[in-house]
Order: C-alpha cells, then sequence, then structure tokens
C-alpha cells in the first residue's frame, strides 16, 4: 500500500470511528501533525492492526476529534 493509500485509509476509517466526515477529520489530521507522522513512521504504523491504529490516533489527538 502506498503512502497515500495509507493516508486516505486512515482517514476514512477514523472519520467512521469517530462519527464526523472525513473532510474534517483530514483537516484536523493536517492541523495536529498527524498527515507528517504518517509518512515518517509509514513502516511501523501501516503494520499496525486497526483497532490498534484508532487507539493511537485517539491518544495522539487527545480528545481533540
Amino acid at each position: 500500500m502506498s503512502k497515500l493509500s495509507f493516508k486516505g485509509f486512515c482517514i476514512e476509517y477514523y472519520s467512521n470511528h469517530i462519527g464526523k466526515p472525513s473532510n474534517e477529520v483530514y483537516r484536523l489530521f493536517k492541523k495536529e501533525g498527524l498527515l507528517d507522522l504518517l509518512d515518517s513512521d509509514y513502516e511501523d504504523l501501516h503494520g499496525m492492526g486497526m483497532e490498534y491504529l484508532m487507539q493511537f490516533f485517539d491518544e495522539y489527538l487527545g480528545g481533540k476529534s
């Protein structure tokens, strides 16, 4: 999976996870630096299960969603 596909997948999945539109999640990820983190830590993050990844996003964003 390419980094771009992975970012899109994470945005869509997290959007469903928190019940907000994907465009809001994209803006949140961008504002909080999560898009850059998905690039820089791609190798570690793309191997995580979705449940763990959603928990990671929740903790990283610290209730900002």
